[in-house]
């Protein structure tokens, strides 16, 4: 019988129909953007210092500069190794004297400034901002630094807890369903988040996006891939990717124009309200139906696509079954991971990858700590690093193939981290040229795990596969900032040499599995543990029964 590769290839692997959804799905990749990063903005923590009615009353009355209002009546810096009493401390004066004097009021209360009581901000904070986000708005600092930090655990914990159930439930109940549940939910509470009164809704309306949005991102990358012909199916995989990029650079515009953090959450919720339009757009995917044995429903996909794409289909290829012969359709299982051996082989290669490619990912952009004070503008230089990734992914996995470039950005993100802890501070712009390097490295490790995990499983637990063991990156985005800045208090450049073992370790793992360029997708279990495996015969058998169908009877 003849598989969906097949099809492609007479009603058209990548035409109108394939270009219009993969343009609707990369838009749903973009939109993922402010909700992975968006802490960046949302969460930003500008400086700031303790609010004191007293101060603000002699700082009118004097007629202080800003600068002036800070010498005065601010505490310096602390000493070597502790934290910043300007920020969480006052002075523990009354400032509504009269006999203060407005030339170094402090002056007559103490020789040395540092003989002064110092006490906690009891009135909250001033920040020196013209915006606003959850941490000028909530308070998030000081002794309440760690909600800020919740808050982003809480948005991964999402990521994983989705990623595994929604993934199971998009290969029992189908693609389409899944993604439009999760835009319809994403689109809810992203909307509600940014209408809610204090913190603890925030952080609620932010675990319920996390639990949606990243499955229902990954849901589109599983659709897309199944959507086109084998020849196609590595492009599409990195520009979509590529189109989160896209949304970084977005997002760090959208954010400048707007830096207030509830419209900027609102605004980032919007397209996906417009998403909802897909239902009317997208399709169930083929591939999934023929393996819940739908052949009705999955020939009727297949018929709309070659109508869109101007194409007619072959009477010779209108018969549709599942290559395994099965009385009942197939539901995924957990178990069917690990179950048989090269599967698992795979399933645990993949996910200490996906687990390795976010921390390292996070790990180096926190450890680089991008120099200047505009923080619109780190950000978009950061993310035009991605591109070259995406560009040198599709010049080489198509020459090359997937395994060894793969492993190779393993190796060189590895030893980018190694070769850091070596180069002396004097030599910044080294320090940063190899960091940009290992961010190269790394990235391109993410878009690879993230193509090659779709063509390792067989078609009825792919998404499935994919989101089990990408749930391994959440995991690393909880525990990196713990990675990062507790290692850095024991020494500074040891998270390096972390990120330099596992970087080098999963380099060496990738080289344990299967090369999947130019291979169709593996439709059963038994073709998944075969994929070291040519199937010339298959494919022979297949083409001489074509063959043998298309000749006319006299």
């Amino acid at each position: 019988m003849p598989t969906m590769d097949d099809i492609l290839e007479h009603i058209g692997e990548f035409d109108f129909f394939q270009k219009q959804t993969f343009f609707l799905l990369a838009l749903l990749s973009a939109a993922f953007t402010p909700i992975y990063v968006g802490i960046v903005f949302l969460g930003f923590t500008p400086d700031h210092r303790c609010l004191s009615p007293g101060v603000a009353e002699l700082s009118r009355r004097c007629g202080w500069s800003l600068a002036e209002e800070l010498n005065y009546t601010v505490p310096s810096l602390g000493a070597m190794g502790e934290a910043f009493p300007s920020q969480c401390r006052g002075y523990e004066v009354d400032w509504n004297r009269s006999a203060l004097s407005c030339v170094d009021p402090l002056a007559g209360l103490a020789t040395n400034r540092s003989h002064l009581p110092l006490g906690p901000c009891r009135h909250g904070w001033v920040y020196d901002t013209h915006g606003s986000s959850i941490v000028t708005e909530f308070n998030l600092v000081c002794a309440n630094s760690w909600m800020l930090d919740l808050f982003q655990s809480t948005v991964n914990v999402g990521f994983f807890i989705g990623a595994v159930g929604i993934g199971y439930l998009a290969d029992r109940f189908g693609r389409k369903l899944c993604l439009l549940v999760t835009i319809l939910i994403n689109a809810a509470s992203g909307v509600l988040m940014a209408i809610s009164p204090n913190y603890t809704w925030v952080l609620i309306f932010r675990l319920i996006q996390g639990l949606v949005s990243k499955a229902g991102w990954l849901i589109g990358y599983i659709l897309i891939t199944e959507f086109v012909g084998l020849s196609y199916r590595r492009t599409v995989g990195v520009v979509y990717q590529v189109a989160f990029t896209a949304g970084l650079l977005a997002l760090a515009g959208v954010a400048y124009v707007l830096p207030h953090w509830r419209w900027l959450q609102l605004t980032a919720t919007l397209p996906n309200i417009c998403f909802l339009l897909y239902y009317w757009c997208i399709p169930e995917s083929p591939r999934w139906l023929i393996s819940q044995n739908k052949s009705a429903k999955a020939m009727g996909v297949i018929k709309y696509i070659a109508k869109k794409n101007g194409k007619s289909l072959p009477a010779s290829l209108q018969s549709l079954r599942p290559e395994e012969e099965v009385d009942e359709k197939l539901n995924p299982s957990f178990l069917d991971l690990v179950r048989t051996p090269q599967i698992r082989k795979h399933t645990l290669i993949l996910m200490y990858n996906w687990f390795t490619s976010s921390v390292l990912y996070q790990g180096l952009i926190m450890h680089m700590g991008l120099a200047g004070s505009n923080i619109y503008l780190d950000f978009f230089y950061s993310a035009l690093v991605e591109f070259p990734a995406a560009l040198i992914i599709i010049l080489t996995i198509d020459r090359i193939g997937r395994r060894f470039p793969w492993a190779a950005s393993n190796l060189v993100a590895g030893a980018a981290c190694l070769a850091s802890v070596f180069i002396p501070e004097d030599l910044q712009w080294l320090r940063v040229t190899v960091a940009c390097l290992g961010r190269m490295g790394i990235t391109m490790a993410y878009e690879m795990v993230c193509l090659v995990n779709a063509e390792l499983y067989p078609t009825f637990i792919r998404n499935l596969g994919v989101l089990v063991c990408s749930s391994m990156c959440d995991i690393g985005g909880i525990i990196t900032p713990f990675l990062v800045y507790r290692l850095t208090n024991v020494w500074h450049e040891l998270p390096l040499v972390v990120f330099a073992v596992v970087g080098l370790v999963a380099g060496g793992l990738v080289l344990l599995l299967p090369e999947t360029k130019g291979k169709a997708l593996p439709e059963t279990i038994d073709e998944a543990e075969n994929m070291q495996r040519p199937r010339k015969n298959r494919e022979k058998m297949i083409y001489l029964q074509v063959k043998k169908l298309d000749i006319p009877l006299n």
